[in-house]
């Protein structure tokens, strides 16, 4: 229901083969059945690293040069297209993502260091509105670009994905160096910066855009269960301008009303999804909140949100293999709707929230990709599938954004920043848990769950 908001706006803009075979390994296979020379499988840690790697390319070479930070999209065959608008969510995305790329190596703790700096100084001078950022940022000026008419100020749920990675960034530096522990402590300040509070109108809930020309005239009330979790979190935890559990309770819970009692192919939803579905949400409702925030072990009055994601990924998952549509190649191997680039009908590119409510049969790779913590060896099974077709999958910044094997294999050679991202931290979170060990080991965000009635 809150993403539909974004895609009637969205519309217009528009390694090597290892000798040793390991652990996950099976013999190469030719998905489209026929007899061409078939791409030799790579290993599990060998997929992993391949999709991390080529991935990280969107936040380091196709970062937008001036400020260092996302843009919105990136084409590869229209490279000038929207070639200023930073997101900044998905900036925070790619904040964790450089994380995540001085562990393992694909850039020098001294070049990310450099690049984070670049970042966090464009960020403390980009337009603010009551220390909320806005949705869209010119990556030159540091000015709004309008979402739309009356989204050119605040938007807190962008703000929120961005504040998950300035707190990566400040855990991560906090005991470094001095210049580390100077940027742990910009992005500390940033951050808190945000006023919450003012965000809820002094009602119980929290809204999701402010402007200074429009006010609260959105007036979209976050309420889940969808990706906007995360912002009632954050609201908590903050030092100065917190909200109450109140809020959180009639805001995001509805009252209560949020708990389900619904199941599909057996597995229970646990709390209602927003827009109504018994088959659960697009897949990034439990993603974008899940980057930083670990769902494992973590509950309130109202649900376990680690059996609420792995039950939202498996019916989405089982949707595709059932396949009441008869798409081509939907199965085990090629599952994952999620809002994502789409194909319109006719054959250009659009963009859709797609669930197995919204199904155009296109799969978007961040679907399954970003599920791995809840899916880890269902979702190697489509990373796996989409290197066997790599030819046409794999691009210059990772795999692209969405393809349709039913209709004649159509690809959007394209990619969105808040589509990547979460390929490359939820792959680490499932492999060693960094983000989220960074994120939930600060003191802030205990106090939020803590305020918020959470056990974690």
């Amino acid at each position: 229901m809150i993403r539909q908001f974004y895609i009637v706006l969205f519309g217009f803009m528009i390694f090597s083969c290892s000798k040793d075979n390991g652990p996950g390994y099976q013999e190469p296979y030719d998905p489209n059945g026929n007899d061409d020379p078939v791409i030799e499988r790579l290993t599990d840690d060998e997929m992993m690293d391949l999709t991390q790697k080529e991935t990280f390319k969107y936040f380091w070479d196709f970062a937008h040069t001036n400020s260092g930070a996302a843009k919105e999209r990136y084409h590869p065959d229209n490279p000038t297209l929207n070639q200023n608008v930073v997101t900044s969510g998905g900036t925070g995305f790619g904040l964790m993502s450089i994380l995540v790329a001085i562990e393992r190596d694909f850039v020098t703790r001294e070049q990310g260091i450099s690049r984070l700096n670049k970042i966090l100084a464009f960020l403390e001078n980009a337009d603010r509105f009551h220390g909320a950022w806005s949705h869209w940022i010119d990556g030159n000026s540091g000015s709004v670009i309008p979402f739309s008419t009356k989204d050119n100020g605040g938007d807190l749920v962008e703000t929120a994905f961005l504040v998950q990675g300035l707190i990566c960034i400040k855990e991560y530096f906090k005991n470094g160096s001095d210049a580390e522990k100077a940027l742990a402590q910009k992005a500390d300040e940033l951050w808190k910066g945000v006023e919450w509070n003012w965000y809820t109108q002094s009602q119980d809930a929290l809204y999701w855009h402010w402007s200074p020309n429009f006010d609260f005239d959105i007036n979209l009330k976050l309420t889940g269960y969808n990706e906007t979790l995360i912002t009632y979190i954050l609201g908590a935890a903050s030092p100065d301008y917190s909200i109450t559990k109140a809020v959180y309770e009639k805001g995001w819970a509805n009252s209560g009303s949020i708990v389900s009692s619904s199941s599909q192919y057996n597995f229970p939803l646990v709390l209602k999804h927003a827009g109504g579905s018994n088959f659960g949400g697009p897949l990034f409702f439990s993603h974008y909140s899940f980057l930083g925030l670990n769902p494992k072990n973590l509950t309130d009055q109202y649900g376990n949100y680690w059996n609420l994601a792995v039950n939202h990924t498996k019916i989405n998952r089982q949707y595709c293999i059932t396949n009441p549509k008869n798409y081509i190649d939907y199965g085990e191997d090629c599952w994952g709707l999620t809002a994502s680039y789409s194909r319109n009908e006719d054959g250009s590119i659009g963009y859709s929230a797609h669930s197995p409510t919204n199904d155009k049969g296109v799969v978007s790779p961040t679907a399954a990709v970003s599920s791995i913590p809840y899916t880890p060896n269902e979702s190697l099974k489509v990373m796996h599938y989409m290197y066997q077709n790599k030819d046409k999958l794999l691009g210059p910044a990772g795999f692209y954004d969405a393809f349709s094997p039913h209709n004649s294999f159509w690809v959007a050679e394209a990619y969105l920043a808040i589509d990547q991202g979460p390929q490359i931290v939820m792959i680490e979170n499932h492999r060693t848990g960094l983000l989220w060990n960074l994120f939930m080991q600060n003191e802030d965000v205990k106090n939020g769950l803590d305020k918020l009635g959470f056990n974690y």
